[in-house]
């Protein structure tokens, strides 16, 4: 059973803290960020020492904005269908996990879970990557099924930019949970305090 104890054991990094980080811990600590695309971490510690989070996060997505047509395809290719195959098998990140859990995508009713299928196929079938949607800024299903027949409208050069600032809006959730960033209001349930996750020393202030 998790305590608050347990919670609070396990404090987030400062930005300061975090410029103190190697390379490699650096990597490890944002590792879920950005799913299974670990060069946008690695590009982006390129630019440190970072004076704010969201200084951080600018960077990171300069980095997708700024990759290659290939690598951007990659990376959206790379996120899983919402309630898809890879919900049902288990084999989801922690991260996309707790996402979709939050809205209870991974225990829809049969038409609720048909209709979701049915929008992810029309959508893979006509941009070629998966349904991509930061489900912290929906409150409900509802919701989110409007979005993704709103977006199957989109061109596709229209949709591209639309997915990638999804994208780094599941970043931006992410990063405050990996984080100390006082300022970021998130509206999605806390993640478990990852594994990998190193120690890091004490931060004079003054």
């Amino acid at each position: 059973m998790t305590s608050a104890a347990t919670t609070q054991a396990c404090p987030l990094p400062t930005i300061e803290q975090l410029n103190t980080m190697s390379e490699a811990q650096f990597a490890a600590h944002l590792a879920g960020l950005v799913e299974h695309s670990p060069w946008v971490v690695r590009r982006a510690r390129h630019w440190y020492p970072f004076v704010s989070v969201q200084t951080l996060f600018d960077v990171l997505c300069d980095c997708i904005n700024y990759a290659s047509d290939d690598e951007q395809l990659a990376l959206l290719r790379a996120h899983p269908e919402l309630a898809g195959s890879e919900a049902q098998a288990g084999s989801m990140t922690t991260e996309s996990t707790s996402e979709q859990g939050r809205l209870g995508l991974l225990r829809l009713q049969t038409a609720e879970l048909s209709h979701l299928q049915l929008l992810n196929a029309r959508y893979r079938e006509r941009f070629g990557y998966p349904l991509l949607i930061a489900l912290r800024l929906h409150e409900n299903l509802p919701s989110v099924l409007a979005s993704a027949e709103t977006r199957l409208a989109n061109a596709a050069t229209t949709e591209r930019r639309v997915a990638l600032q999804q994208i780094y809006e599941i970043m931006r959730g992410r990063l405050a949970h990996l984080v100390d960033w006082p300022t970021e209001a998130v509206p999605v349930a806390p993640l478990a305090c990852p594994s990998s996750v190193v120690s890091f020393p004490p931060v004079s202030r003054s």
